[in-house]
Protein backbone atom coordinates (compact mmCIF):
# COMPACT_ATOMS: atom_id res chain seq x y z
CA UNK A 1 0.00 0.00 0.00
CA UNK A 2 1.82 3.25 -1.00
CA UNK A 3 1.19 6.43 1.82
CA UNK A 4 1.15 9.91 0.58
CA UNK A 5 2.33 12.66 2.95
CA UNK A 6 0.01 15.89 3.58
CA UNK A 7 2.06 17.81 0.77
CA UNK A 8 1.70 15.49 -1.94
CA UNK A 9 -2.13 14.58 -1.25
CA UNK A 10 -2.96 18.27 -1.16
CA UNK A 11 -0.94 18.24 -4.94
CA UNK A 12 -3.12 15.23 -5.78
CA UNK A 13 -6.58 16.34 -4.43
CA UNK A 14 -6.83 19.64 -4.98
CA UNK A 15 -7.37 19.78 -8.98
CA UNK A 16 -10.21 17.23 -8.50
CA UNK A 17 -12.01 18.52 -6.05
CA UNK A 18 -11.91 22.04 -7.64
CA UNK A 19 -12.75 20.31 -10.76
CA UNK A 20 -15.49 18.34 -9.11
CA UNK A 21 -17.51 20.87 -7.18
CA UNK A 22 -17.85 22.79 -10.34
CA UNK A 23 -19.17 19.94 -12.07
CA UNK A 24 -21.36 18.94 -9.02
CA UNK A 25 -23.04 22.31 -9.02
CA UNK A 26 -26.42 20.98 -10.82
CA UNK A 27 -26.75 18.13 -9.09
CA UNK A 28 -27.10 19.70 -5.91
CA UNK A 29 -29.02 22.27 -7.38
CA UNK A 30 -31.37 19.11 -8.60
CA UNK A 31 -31.48 17.54 -5.10
CA UNK A 32 -31.74 21.31 -3.12
CA UNK A 33 -35.19 21.15 -5.65
CA UNK A 34 -36.32 18.15 -4.64
CA UNK A 35 -36.45 19.57 -1.06
CA UNK A 36 -34.70 17.33 0.85
CA UNK A 37 -35.31 17.85 4.35
CA UNK A 38 -32.44 15.74 5.43
CA UNK A 39 -29.44 16.57 6.83
CA UNK A 40 -26.52 14.65 5.00
CA UNK A 41 -23.89 13.61 7.68
CA UNK A 42 -20.37 11.73 6.73
CA UNK A 43 -18.39 9.68 8.99
CA UNK A 44 -15.45 8.41 8.22
CA UNK A 45 -15.53 5.43 10.41
CA UNK A 46 -17.78 2.76 11.70
CA UNK A 47 -18.04 4.18 15.52
CA UNK A 48 -18.78 7.92 14.36
CA UNK A 49 -20.94 6.85 11.74
CA UNK A 50 -23.26 3.89 14.51
CA UNK A 51 -23.33 7.03 16.98
CA UNK A 52 -24.95 9.68 14.73
CA UNK A 53 -27.54 6.50 13.08
CA UNK A 54 -28.68 6.39 16.64
CA UNK A 55 -28.64 9.82 17.63
CA UNK A 56 -30.30 11.45 14.10
CA UNK A 57 -32.13 7.86 13.32
CA UNK A 58 -34.37 9.00 9.75
CA UNK A 59 -33.62 12.67 9.92
CA UNK A 60 -30.22 11.91 8.94
CA UNK A 61 -28.76 10.96 4.97
CA UNK A 62 -26.02 9.23 6.66
CA UNK A 63 -22.94 8.13 4.83
CA UNK A 64 -19.47 6.11 5.98
CA UNK A 65 -16.57 6.46 3.77
CA UNK A 66 -14.58 3.56 4.80
CA UNK A 67 -16.25 0.44 3.33
CA UNK A 68 -16.97 -2.38 5.32
CA UNK A 69 -14.05 -4.41 5.71
CA UNK A 70 -11.64 -2.34 4.45
CA UNK A 71 -8.18 -1.44 5.92
CA UNK A 72 -8.87 1.97 8.06
CA UNK A 73 -5.37 2.81 8.62
CA UNK A 74 -4.67 2.84 4.86
CA UNK A 75 -7.66 4.97 3.67
CA UNK A 76 -6.90 7.13 0.83
CA UNK A 77 -9.85 9.22 -0.36
CA UNK A 78 -11.67 8.97 -3.94
CA UNK A 79 -13.09 12.09 -5.87
CA UNK A 80 -16.10 11.27 -5.06
CA UNK A 81 -16.05 11.15 -1.27
CA UNK A 82 -14.28 14.22 -1.57
CA UNK A 83 -17.60 15.41 -3.25
CA UNK A 84 -19.38 13.79 -0.54
CA UNK A 85 -17.44 15.74 2.60
CA UNK A 86 -17.63 18.99 0.72
CA UNK A 87 -21.24 18.65 0.00
CA UNK A 88 -22.09 17.61 3.39
CA UNK A 89 -23.79 19.20 6.39
CA UNK A 90 -22.29 17.67 9.27
CA UNK A 91 -18.33 15.73 8.89
CA UNK A 92 -17.25 13.75 11.46
CA UNK A 93 -13.99 12.36 11.07
CA UNK A 94 -11.11 11.46 14.02
CA UNK A 95 -9.01 13.60 13.84
CA UNK A 96 -5.11 12.01 13.85
CA UNK A 97 -2.03 11.48 11.12
CA UNK A 98 -4.43 8.91 9.33
CA UNK A 99 -7.12 11.71 8.74
CA UNK A 100 -4.13 14.22 6.78
CA UNK A 101 -5.85 14.04 3.54
CA UNK A 102 -8.93 15.72 5.38
CA UNK A 103 -6.97 19.40 6.12
CA UNK A 104 -6.59 19.02 2.22
CA UNK A 105 -10.28 19.09 1.32
CA UNK A 106 -11.64 21.51 4.10
CA UNK A 107 -9.30 24.19 3.25
CA UNK A 108 -10.55 23.70 -0.06
CA UNK A 109 -14.48 23.95 0.76
CA UNK A 110 -16.37 26.64 2.11
CA UNK A 111 -17.55 25.24 6.25
CA UNK A 112 -19.42 28.00 7.20
CA UNK A 113 -22.38 26.04 7.17
CA UNK A 114 -21.20 22.90 7.88
CA UNK A 115 -20.73 21.37 11.13
CA UNK A 116 -17.42 19.69 11.29
CA UNK A 117 -16.60 17.50 14.50
CA UNK A 118 -13.33 16.03 15.18
CA UNK A 119 -13.51 12.89 17.88
CA UNK A 120 -10.32 13.60 19.31
CA UNK A 121 -11.21 17.14 20.27
CA UNK A 122 -13.98 15.56 22.34
CA UNK A 123 -11.97 14.06 24.47
CA UNK A 124 -8.62 14.32 26.72
CA UNK A 125 -6.04 12.66 24.03
CA UNK A 126 -3.14 10.63 25.70
CA UNK A 127 0.36 9.58 23.52
CA UNK A 128 0.21 5.99 21.59
CA UNK A 129 2.85 3.92 23.79
CA UNK A 130 5.02 1.20 23.36
CA UNK A 131 5.13 -1.24 26.14
CA UNK A 132 7.49 -3.71 26.81
CA UNK A 133 8.14 -6.55 24.20
CA UNK A 134 6.31 -4.60 21.24
CA UNK A 135 7.64 -3.86 18.33
CA UNK A 136 8.47 -0.44 17.62
CA UNK A 137 8.79 0.01 13.97
CA UNK A 138 6.57 -0.34 11.02
CA UNK A 139 3.56 2.49 11.99
CA UNK A 140 1.13 3.01 9.83
CA UNK A 141 1.75 6.92 9.18
CA UNK A 142 4.97 6.58 8.71
CA UNK A 143 4.70 8.43 5.01
CA UNK A 144 5.40 11.73 5.25
CA UNK A 145 7.78 13.18 2.92
CA UNK A 146 11.54 13.86 4.06
CA UNK A 147 10.88 17.31 4.56
CA UNK A 148 8.04 16.50 7.06
CA UNK A 149 10.08 13.20 8.43
CA UNK A 150 12.99 16.03 9.93
CA UNK A 151 10.09 18.13 11.27
CA UNK A 152 8.62 15.34 13.03
CA UNK A 153 12.26 14.23 14.48
CA UNK A 154 12.34 17.74 15.73
CA UNK A 155 9.37 17.58 17.27
CA UNK A 156 10.08 13.97 18.53
CA UNK A 157 13.28 15.61 20.02
CA UNK A 158 11.44 18.32 21.64
CA UNK A 159 8.91 15.94 23.08
CA UNK A 160 11.74 13.68 24.54
CA UNK A 161 13.04 17.02 26.19
CA UNK A 162 10.04 17.53 28.07
CA UNK A 163 8.97 13.53 28.68
CA UNK A 164 8.89 13.26 31.92
CA UNK A 165 7.09 16.16 32.85
CA UNK A 166 4.57 15.40 29.76
CA UNK A 167 4.31 11.46 31.21
CA UNK A 168 3.39 12.62 34.52
CA UNK A 169 0.44 14.94 33.35
CA UNK A 170 -1.37 12.92 30.66
CA UNK A 171 -0.22 8.92 30.04
CA UNK A 172 -1.68 8.39 32.79
CA UNK A 173 -4.77 10.53 33.45
CA UNK A 174 -8.25 8.76 33.20
CA UNK A 175 -11.42 9.13 34.32
CA UNK A 176 -11.14 7.12 37.40
CA UNK A 177 -8.13 8.88 38.59
CA UNK A 178 -5.95 5.51 37.92
CA UNK A 179 -3.05 4.43 36.45
CA UNK A 180 -2.17 1.18 34.84
CA UNK A 181 0.67 0.02 32.26
CA UNK A 182 3.28 -0.82 35.69
CA UNK A 183 5.26 -2.20 33.08
CA UNK A 184 8.08 -0.53 31.28
CA UNK A 185 6.43 1.60 28.44
CA UNK A 186 7.08 4.22 26.13
CA UNK A 187 4.96 7.16 25.10
CA UNK A 188 5.31 8.24 21.69
CA UNK A 189 4.53 11.87 20.49
CA UNK A 190 1.95 10.95 18.14
CA UNK A 191 -1.37 11.38 19.87
CA UNK A 192 -3.53 7.71 20.10
CA UNK A 193 -6.26 8.49 17.87
CA UNK A 194 -8.51 5.37 19.41
CA UNK A 195 -10.42 7.63 20.77
CA UNK A 196 -14.31 5.81 21.28
CA UNK A 197 -12.30 2.49 22.81
CA UNK A 198 -13.45 4.04 26.18
CA UNK A 199 -17.09 3.94 26.46
CA UNK A 200 -16.86 7.20 28.80
CA UNK A 201 -15.19 8.68 25.74
CA UNK A 202 -17.80 7.56 23.85
CA UNK A 203 -20.38 9.24 25.62
CA UNK A 204 -18.48 12.69 25.59
CA UNK A 205 -18.47 12.15 21.75
CA UNK A 206 -21.91 11.47 21.60
CA UNK A 207 -22.72 14.47 23.29
CA UNK A 208 -20.53 16.36 20.88
CA UNK A 209 -22.39 15.16 17.86
CA UNK A 210 -25.84 15.66 19.63
CA UNK A 211 -25.27 19.18 20.25
CA UNK A 212 -23.86 20.01 16.37
CA UNK A 213 -27.19 18.19 14.87
CA UNK A 214 -29.18 20.61 17.32
CA UNK A 215 -27.42 23.64 16.00
CA UNK A 216 -27.82 22.28 12.21
CA UNK A 217 -31.53 21.00 12.70
CA UNK A 218 -33.24 23.12 15.46
CA UNK A 219 -37.00 21.87 14.29
CA UNK A 220 -35.45 18.02 15.32
CA UNK A 221 -33.47 19.09 18.26
CA UNK A 222 -36.28 17.62 20.75
CA UNK A 223 -35.72 13.70 19.16
CA UNK A 224 -32.09 14.30 19.12
CA UNK A 225 -31.92 14.92 22.63
CA UNK A 226 -33.78 12.35 23.09
CA UNK A 227 -32.25 9.84 21.31
CA UNK A 228 -29.22 10.76 23.03
CA UNK A 229 -30.11 10.87 25.92
CA UNK A 230 -31.21 6.95 25.81
CA UNK A 231 -28.10 6.35 24.33
CA UNK A 232 -25.85 7.54 26.83
CA UNK A 233 -27.70 5.26 29.33
CA UNK A 234 -27.08 2.60 27.37
CA UNK A 235 -23.19 3.69 27.27
CA UNK A 236 -23.26 4.47 31.07
CA UNK A 237 -24.86 0.40 31.30
CA UNK A 238 -21.83 -0.37 29.31
CA UNK A 239 -19.54 1.39 31.25
CA UNK A 240 -20.79 -0.16 34.42
CA UNK A 241 -20.85 -3.35 32.58
CA UNK A 242 -16.96 -3.34 31.94
CA UNK A 243 -16.28 -1.67 35.66
CA UNK A 244 -18.06 -4.43 37.23
CA UNK A 245 -15.99 -7.17 35.19
CA UNK A 246 -12.61 -6.09 35.90
CA UNK A 247 -13.05 -5.21 40.11
CA UNK A 248 -13.78 -8.96 40.73
CA UNK A 249 -11.40 -10.13 38.23
CA UNK A 250 -8.80 -12.38 39.24
CA UNK A 251 -6.08 -10.71 36.72
CA UNK A 252 -5.84 -7.24 35.41
CA UNK A 253 -3.25 -8.03 32.46
CA UNK A 254 -4.54 -8.44 29.01
CA UNK A 255 -2.41 -10.27 26.03
CA UNK A 256 -2.68 -9.29 22.41
CA UNK A 257 -1.16 -11.32 19.54
CA UNK A 258 -1.85 -8.22 17.16
CA UNK A 259 -1.90 -4.95 17.30
CA UNK A 260 -3.28 -2.76 20.23
CA UNK A 261 -5.75 0.06 19.51
CA UNK A 262 -7.30 -0.07 23.02
CA UNK A 263 -5.08 1.81 25.03
CA UNK A 264 -7.96 4.61 26.67
CA UNK A 265 -9.91 1.43 27.37
CA UNK A 266 -7.16 0.16 29.41
CA UNK A 267 -6.32 3.10 31.08
CA UNK A 268 -10.61 3.86 31.97
CA UNK A 269 -10.56 0.16 33.57
CA UNK A 270 -7.13 -0.26 35.43
CA UNK A 271 -6.07 -2.72 32.74
CA UNK A 272 -1.95 -3.89 31.86
CA UNK A 273 -1.21 -4.74 28.91
CA UNK A 274 1.52 -6.51 26.44
CA UNK A 275 1.17 -6.65 22.85
CA UNK A 276 2.68 -7.52 19.76
CA UNK A 277 2.63 -3.62 18.24
CA UNK A 278 1.27 -0.33 18.80
CA UNK A 279 -2.64 0.54 17.42
CA UNK A 280 -1.16 2.24 14.81
CA UNK A 281 1.39 -0.23 13.35
CA UNK A 282 1.44 -1.38 9.76
CA UNK A 283 3.07 -4.84 10.93
CA UNK A 284 1.40 -7.60 10.64
CA UNK A 285 4.40 -9.91 11.51
CA UNK A 286 6.26 -9.73 14.71
CA UNK A 287 10.18 -10.86 15.06
CA UNK A 288 10.89 -13.96 16.87
CA UNK A 289 11.86 -11.59 19.81
CA UNK A 290 8.48 -10.38 20.51
CA UNK A 291 6.63 -13.53 19.82
CA UNK A 292 9.18 -15.67 22.46
CA UNK A 293 8.89 -12.41 25.06
CA UNK A 294 4.95 -13.03 24.52
CA UNK A 295 5.18 -16.31 24.88
CA UNK A 296 7.10 -16.20 27.63
CA UNK A 297 5.01 -13.90 29.43
CA UNK A 298 1.53 -15.87 29.07
CA UNK A 299 3.02 -19.17 30.39
CA UNK A 300 4.82 -16.82 33.56
CA UNK A 301 1.46 -15.52 34.64
CA UNK A 302 -0.78 -18.26 33.36
CA UNK A 303 -2.49 -15.76 30.91
CA UNK A 304 -5.49 -17.95 29.68
CA UNK A 305 -6.66 -15.76 26.43
CA UNK A 306 -4.74 -14.18 23.93
CA UNK A 307 -6.83 -11.67 22.12
CA UNK A 308 -6.91 -10.59 18.38
CA UNK A 309 -8.62 -7.37 16.65
CA UNK A 310 -11.13 -7.29 13.76
CA UNK A 311 -10.06 -8.03 10.19
CA UNK A 312 -6.32 -8.82 11.47
CA UNK A 313 -4.78 -12.13 9.78
CA UNK A 314 -4.90 -14.13 13.49
CA UNK A 315 -1.57 -15.70 12.16
CA UNK A 316 0.69 -14.56 15.29
CA UNK A 317 -1.99 -15.25 17.61
CA UNK A 318 -2.66 -18.57 16.17
CA UNK A 319 1.31 -19.37 16.91
CA UNK A 320 0.85 -18.01 20.50
CA UNK A 321 -1.84 -20.09 21.29
CA UNK A 322 -0.40 -23.21 20.53
CA UNK A 323 2.78 -22.70 22.00
CA UNK A 324 1.08 -21.76 25.33
CA UNK A 325 -2.31 -22.91 24.80
CA UNK A 326 -4.28 -20.07 25.58
CA UNK A 327 -7.92 -19.91 23.65
CA UNK A 328 -8.12 -16.92 20.94
CA UNK A 329 -10.64 -14.68 21.25
CA UNK A 330 -11.83 -11.25 19.34
CA UNK A 331 -11.89 -7.80 21.24
CA UNK A 332 -13.18 -5.59 18.66
CA UNK A 333 -12.07 -2.17 18.52
CA UNK A 334 -15.37 -1.00 16.39
CA UNK A 335 -12.40 0.87 13.91
CA UNK A 336 -14.06 -0.97 11.35
CA UNK A 337 -16.83 -4.02 10.90
CA UNK A 338 -16.79 -7.15 8.23
CA UNK A 339 -19.04 -6.67 5.50
CA UNK A 340 -21.33 -9.34 7.20
CA UNK A 341 -21.09 -7.57 10.30
CA UNK A 342 -22.83 -4.62 8.84
CA UNK A 343 -25.27 -6.15 6.73
CA UNK A 344 -26.43 -7.84 9.70
CA UNK A 345 -26.75 -4.63 11.81
CA UNK A 346 -23.87 -4.71 14.12
CA UNK A 347 -23.68 -1.82 16.53
CA UNK A 348 -20.89 -0.09 18.71
CA UNK A 349 -23.18 -1.41 21.78
CA UNK A 350 -23.52 -5.02 20.49
CA UNK A 351 -20.15 -5.24 19.35
CA UNK A 352 -18.54 -4.04 23.10
CA UNK A 353 -21.17 -6.09 24.71
CA UNK A 354 -19.08 -9.21 23.62
CA UNK A 355 -15.80 -7.51 24.28
CA UNK A 356 -17.27 -7.57 27.56
CA UNK A 357 -18.07 -11.43 27.66
CA UNK A 358 -14.86 -11.86 26.09
CA UNK A 359 -12.63 -9.71 29.06
CA UNK A 360 -14.46 -11.65 31.62
CA UNK A 361 -13.16 -14.80 30.44
CA UNK A 362 -9.77 -13.37 29.76
CA UNK A 363 -9.08 -12.21 33.45
CA UNK A 364 -10.95 -14.92 35.65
Amino acid sequence: MTFFSKKTLRLLLLPALLLLTGCAGSSKETADSQENTKLSAVATIFPQYDFLRAIGGDHLDLHMLLSPGAESHSFEPTPGDMITVSECDLFVYVGGDSDAWVETILDSVDTSNKEVVTLMDCVDTVAEETVEGMETHGHAHDHEDEDEDADHEDAHEHEDADHDEAHEDTDHEDVHGETSHDHAHESHGEQDEHVWTSPKNAMRIVQKLCDSLCRLDPEHADDYQANTASYLASLASLDEEFSDVTAIASRHTIVFGDRFPFRYFADAYGLDYYAAFPGCSSESEASAKTLSFLIDKIKEEQIPVVFHTELSNEQMTDSICEATGAKKLLLHSCHNVSKDDFESGATYLSLMEQNASALKEALN
